[in-house]
């Protein structure tokens, strides 16, 4: 099992910036693919980015792509999101997700990750 949690959302104008974290404890918890996914309201979950902690392979999707980065702390176990310009069309709810495998490839879809923390909340006002 693997438990993750995320923190480092709040309010910002729109040009800010914010860090999300996502702590991750368990077995071989960040030995993983790790993710992040947003859900906007009235909207479906959708990828934001990916990383491959085995060597920082990252990839990322949709319109936060150019204006975040994904990065990890392997002493920490955290993986983090960092997001600059903000939009308000970035207000969501943010996910740390985690595959469920060992190794292998990363998945870019939701069902391909077994493990989600609660998630962390950003608004952007404009």
């Amino acid at each position: 099992q693997v438990q993750l949690v995320e923190s480092g959302g709040g309010s910002v104008q729109a040009g800010g910036s914010l860090r999300l974290s996502c702590a991750a404890s368990g077995y071989a918890a960040t030995r993983r693919c790790m993710a992040w996914f947003r859900q906007a309201p009235g909207k479906e979950r959708e990828l934001v980015a990916i990383i491959r902690t085995s060597d920082s392979w990252t990839y990322y999707e949709g319109s936060l792509r150019g204006r975040c980065t994904i990065s990890q702390d392997n002493a920490k176990n955290t993986v983090y999101l960092q997001m600059n310009n903000l939009k308000p069309d970035d207000t969501a709810m943010y996910y740390c997700a985690a595959q469920p495998t060992i190794g292998g490839p990363c998945s870019f879809i939701e069902n391909g990750y077994g493990f989600w923390g609660q998630g962390t909340q950003v608004t952007v006002a404009s």
